[in-house]
């Protein structure tokens, strides 16, 4: 990102609950293409907070539907149950 791509703007806490609520500005929400629910990935770098919109984890369902065909697969390997944190 270079300097005339940076936008800076103050944004204030809000209590609702037990948290506080921190206000999106709408321009980020229009570029990132955000609603409510939308999830967010939140990083912690000392005094600094940085958001951005979290990349969309995809199901082995979807995965394997994205196979191309003709690819090797192994016999029974659809019906093998997850070992992971697969979905």
């Amino acid at each position: 990102m270079n300097k005339s791509d940076k936008k800076s703007s103050t944004a204030s806490l809000r209590r609702s609950g037990g948290s506080l609520i921190l206000t999106i500005p709408q321009s980020y929400v229009e570029q990132n293409h955000l609603e409510a629910g939308s999830k967010l990935a939140l990083e912690i770098a000392g005094r600094e907070l940085r958001i951005k919109p979290a990349k969309p984890r995809r199901s082995l369902a979807e995965l394997l539907a994205a196979t191309p065909d003709g690819l090797q697969r192994v016999e029974g390997w659809d019906e093998m149950p997850a070992v992971g944190e697969e979905w």
